[in-house]
């Protein structure tokens, strides 16, 4: 059997692993209940990608967002892994066609949302399935005192009761010690387990600036910055607003959301 470096070398061209990535692998592959804290880009799927690729069966990953799950397959697809995600947009006769191939097809992930756990179908079909680990992404939305809250993500525990011996790692980005406890708490966790990364990033400064007319700030400090840069607002609307704005002031600049 290959090791988790070997694989880490092998799929994704690392030969070393990024702060506490190693440690998250060693307790999943003790089948331990854990929750990892790591800051963004902190490499959180490969937490769950390379101990479930040392084990026989397949990963069941939930996740919130269409965009997210299509990312992971379309990359571990690229990497000759069989992945597949199950999302609103398919019909009966497709998600029965999938759910049944993760259970003969030799598939290594299978991504849903936690709508789509609650279906009735689902849960009968992965009740099938040589399930290796549970991975929740975006953890955070468990808690009623996450910013991200998504009440559909307190019911993932019936995955639990489906498979009670089965690992669960639970992964974000960000938590306060109210939805690092709710998060545990909800998933049913054998024992209290968390693996932590430090958030501070020393690349980064930040600056608050007081500023009446926001749009002509905006265009002043666009034409300082070499490179690309990222805009983030409260609403759709105001994405296509500000982006058009731009345009109209000859900087390139297209938008983004849901």
């Amino acid at each position: 059997m290959e090791t988790a470096k070997e694989i880490l070398l092998k799929y994704w061209g690392f030969s070393k692993f990024r702060p506490n990535q190693k440690e998250i692998i060693e307790f999943v592959l003790k089948r331990k209940d854990t929750l990892a804290l790591l800051p963004t880009g902190g490499g959180k799927s490969i937490c769950y990608q390379i101990p479930s690729l040392m084990m026989e069966g397949i990963c069941i990953v939930i996740s919130p967002l269409i965009a997210l799950m299509n990312d992971q397959v379309t990359s571990l697809k690229k990497q000759g892994i069989k992945s597949i995600a199950i999302t609103s947009e398919m019909n009966f006769k497709e998600l029965d066609i999938a759910l049944t191939n993760c259970i003969f097809g030799g598939y290594k992930f299978l991504y849903l949302s936690p709508e789509r756990l609650q279906n009735p179908l689902v849960q009968s079909k992965l009740s099938e399935m040589n399930v290796n680990l549970i991975a929740v992404d975006e953890a955070h939305c468990i808690s009623e005192w996450g910013h991200d809250f998504r009440p559909s993500y307190r019911k993932i525990n019936v995955i639990r009761e489906l498979f009670p011996k089965v690992p669960i790692l639970a992964l974000t980005a960000t938590a306060t010690n109210n939805v690092v406890s709710d998060i545990q708490k909800n998933l049913n966790f054998g024992t209290e387990h968390i693996v932590q990364s430090s958030f501070e990033r020393e690349n980064l400064s930040y600056v608050i600036i007081n500023e009446n007319d926001k749009n002509s700030k905006l265009i002043s400090i666009l034409s300082k910055v070499k490179g690309s840069a990222i805009i983030y607002v409260q609403t759709r609307r105001k994405c296509e607003q500000i982006t058009k704005f731009l345009i109209e002031n000859k900087i390139s600049s297209n938008f983004y959301h849901a």
